[in-house]
């Protein structure tokens, strides 16, 4: 079956992340990717001297009414990076008007790593979020994300005890399916942990030395490109592990490509992972 999904998330013109991520991954799985920009950077904010910035926060509605009129609608709705709560209640909005029947919301609640938030956010942001994230059907948190969430202690090192109670918690609060980015139970290794239908699998994979950005766009445009090919959440976790490892591994070592991972030389393997080609 032909999908046409929609993702929600900001452009950064240069920096391989967000809608420059999500819309080639997701139509090399074969699926007609409808996009709706939050706003236009000319690149993306880490590591950058500075950028350009439009805010497209009140075309949102604008856009969705004009949808509605023409009565287009969408199998799945896939939402990234959004720069305001505002923007979550108009997303909120759109799921309930644009999904079709049976149609899915997947949610990564981009707003966290290493413990901190991203730089503009705060409490009522992660107020927000949770109320997106809770009335999802899919969401794929890593662990800061996930003790933001849930009012936990974030914990650099830790055991499968802290990652079960993350999840417990998750659950508590409404989540349905949840895909724990980030679970690494030694340096030297790191994974993702399904859990669905209150059963809990984990992917585990070796960890490359060195943060890359964008992976994070990466893996969730890879998960939700695998599961609109109707496989299950944990092939679809692992698919989307093995695309990001490889693309890290395209990158790593090229000192003049620090701003991103070239996907791009990893497409072929993605088209084969989904028995596309």
């Amino acid at each position: 079956m032909y999908k046409r999904i929609l993702t929600i998330q900001d452009i950064s013109c240069v920096g391989q992340c967000s809608l420059t991520v999500a819309l080639p991954i997701l139509s090399a799985a074969g699926l007609e990717t409808a996009i709706l920009p939050s706003a236009v950077l000319s690149n993306h904010t880490g590591g950058f001297s500075g950028w350009t910035f439009t805010d497209l926060t009140e075309d949102m509605p604008k856009i969705r009414e004009q949808w509605e009129k023409e009565n287009i609608g969408f199998s799945a709705v896939y939402t990234g990076y959004l720069g305001s709560a505002k923007q979550i209640d108009y997303v909120k909005d759109i799921a309930a008007s644009r999904l079709e029947s049976g149609g899915r919301l997947i949610v990564d609640p981009a707003m966290a790593d290493n413990g901190k938030l991203y730089a503009g956010f705060d409490s009522v942001f992660v107020d927000a979020m949770k109320k997106l994230v809770f009335s999802a059907d899919i969401i794929l948190p890593n662990i800061t994300e996930a003790a933001l969430l849930t009012d936990s202690e974030y914990k650099e090192e830790y055991d499968s005890s802290y990652t079960d109670m993350l999840i417990s918690r998750l659950t508590d609060n409404g989540a349905k399916t949840i895909i724990l980015t980030g679970v690494g139970y030694s340096p030297e290794k790191t994974g993702v942990l399904v859990c669905e239908n209150g059963k809990q699998t984990y992917y585990e994979h070796r960890k490359i030395a060195g943060g890359c950005h964008g992976t994070g766009d990466v893996y969730a445009s890879a998960f939700v490109g695998a599961l609109e090919n109707d496989l299950s959440a944990f092939e679809s976790a692992k698919i989307a592990a093995d695309f990001t490892l490889e693309c890290i591994e395209k990158t790593h070592g090229d000192e003049n490509h620090w701003y991103g991972v070239k996907f791009e030389l990893a497409i072929p393997t993605l088209i084969k992972l989904l028995k596309l080609g």
